[in-house]
């Protein structure tokens, strides 16, 4: 194979990969008692514009690394990744799972100064989780109702039971909530408040421009006390990894989050005590590589092909050679972080085997002539280095059994619209996020229904009703060796059928100046409020 119109050296990435491991292992540094400092302007590398900046509809890093400091959800995860009330205080279940009753925080008010009630949960729950957010539809399937006796009460009602412990671990992703008086009027999708968000989080929206920066400053009546600590929050839109890498040099840029600059830089940066590049405050997302199959189109419709082109592709030698310390052999959609659910290794796998992927697609019928059998389109998504590189040796590999593959590359809105909206696309290639169970946003990949133009979700023309089942059956099971058991049940149906492969496990790389403080302190801190968030002198 002809490495040579690959991005970057593998020996340079095995190097560098090897030098950012050997600096994550206990990348958080020891100071002195300090008194949180007041003030500051905190600078943050925003890579792929989404087009939209509400998590109430949008469930996606790009989309809370923004929206997160500026809307809260009813619960997040604490530093020991176990969940904890922000806008709720508590809550409770029926022994049935049917109902689940949360008690919400008093005094809050919206950044407009109306107050925050259980009318807006209400709202959102039911017009914005349930029907267009991307992870939401499916973890609200079966939610019927949600009753609000008085303003500090919303009593979720289910259809079928909702095990607690999956709802509290998906709403630090799928429970950010949105005001009722701005949205209960006209297209919630189209509405001006998506791109000018009002919150009741620390941070206050100001102004953004597209393809330059966002701004969110101090909202002076937070109700956290004496939270926040920062004055404003600049996003810089930095689409050039070198030049992001230039800014934090250059001391322009305070953070780059979610591995987005390149292998190199980090490794440099990881090597200068003004940074610290880290993978701490990103266990809670766990991500793994994709390749998404159209299947509308007829060559990618049947399973021959879709086997052959799992099998023409060198996975392991792709991770030695290019990612190396950074990622691992994965074997399906359940990561093996995830020690309550992975079901291990032995389920339907697809090694490199260039005979077999020959054979399977002279089996199908596309006998090469002249060399090439057929052509298809590949969308890289364009959020980080290593999703470029796959997609190129994708190329490279399918070329070599026959398969023209040409890529199209676009900016992150534009990669959302053409694959989960125009479904314009052959084979698509991205991150898929583990959030801590496989309800909050899995086996939306896998679940038929699912809203056209929803991120992640299953947009791919490909429907099962035993996968349904099975999908549907996990998410409301209250015992959780039952689920377990119905989870490996799914990674052996969705693996057999291969409508996505998920082959590579990662975890996120942070890039952050040394000044910063309280950071990386929660499983999910890229995309949380970072209210006690503070620079020193």
């Amino acid at each position: 194979m002809d490495l040579s119109r690959l991005e970057i050296n593998r020996r340079t990435a095995l190097l560098t990969s090897a030098a950012i491991a050997a600096n994550v292992i206990n990348p958080m540094r020891a100071f002195a008692q300090e008194t949180p400092r007041k003030g500051g302007v905190f600078n943050v590398h925003y890579g792929a514009e989404q087009r939209q900046l509400n998590p109430s509809i949008q469930a996606s890093t790009g989309v809370y690394i923004i929206g997160g400091k500026i809307q809260e959800n009813l619960v997040d995860l604490d530093a020991n990744g176990q969940p904890v009330g922000v806008l709720a205080e508590s809550w409770e279940a029926t022994p049935d799972g049917k109902t689940v009753t949360f008690k919400l925080r008093k005094g809050i008010t919206w950044h407009d100064g109306k107050p925050f009630t259980s009318e807006d949960v209400a709202f959102t729950a039911m017009n914005m989780w349930k029907k267009i957010l991307n992870y939401g539809s499916t973890l609200q399937l079966f939610l019927t109702s949600v009753d609000t006796p008085d303003p500090q009460t919303a009593i979720f009602r289910y259809e079928r039971p909702m095990p607690l412990n999956l709802l509290l671990r998906a709403l630090p992703d799928l429970g950010y909530v949105s005001a009722k008086h701005l949205y209960e009027s006209g297209d919630i999708r189209q509405n001006p408040t998506n791109l000018a968000p009002v919150g009741t989080g620390p941070f206050k929206f100001v102004k953004y421009e597209r393809g330059q920066y966002i701004i969110a400053d101090r909202n002076p009546d937070y109700w956290r006390p004496n939270a926040p600590y920062l004055d404003r929050i600049v996003w810089k839109v930095i689409t050039d990894r070198a030049a992001a890498a230039a800014q934090m040099e250059a001391g322009e840029l305070h953070y780059s989050p979610f591995s987005g600059l390149t292998i190199s830089d980090m490794a440099r940066l990881g090597k200068d005590r003004r940074f610290i590049v880290s993978t701490k405050g990103n266990e809670g997302n766990a991500r793994t590589n994709t390749i998404e199959f159209n299947f509308r189109r007829k060559e990618l419709s049947d399973i021959r092909v879709r086997r052959a082109i799992a099998h023409a592709i060198n996975v392991p030698f792709f991770i030695e050679n290019f990612l190396g310390d950074f990622a691992k052999l994965g074997t399906g959609p359940i990561p093996s972080t995830s020690t309550d659910f992975y079901p291990g290794p032995n389920t339907p796998q697809y090694p490199y085997d260039k005979a077999k992927a020959i054979a399977l697609l002279d089996e199908a019928g596309f006998k090469a002539s002249g060399g090439n059998r057929f052509s298809l389109k590949l969308l890289p998504a364009p959020w980080g280095e290593d999703i470029s590189l796959w997609s190129t040796f994708i190329q490279q590999s399918l070329g070599e059994v026959g398969i023209q593959v040409d890529i199209v590359r676009n900016d992150g809105g534009g990669f959302l619209k053409q694959v989960y909206d125009d479904h314009a696309f052959d084979l698509a290639t991205g991150w898929h996020q583990y959030r801590n169970d496989p309800a909050v946003s899995t086996t939306v990949w896998y679940r038929s229904g699912q809203p056209k133009g929803a991120p992640w979700t299953n947009q791919w023309g490909w429907e099962d009703k035993t996968v349904d089942k099975t999908i549907d059956d996990a998410a409301t099971e209250v015992d959780p060796v039952k689920r377990k058991a119905l989870y490996a049940d799914f990674v052996k149906e969705v693996n057999t059928e291969l409508p996505v492969w998920m082959p590579i496990e990662q975890i996120f790389v942070t890039v952050i100046t040394a000044k910063a403080r309280n950071h990386s302190n929660t499983p999910r801190w890229g995309s949380a409020s970072w209210h006690d968030l503070w620079l020193s002198a």
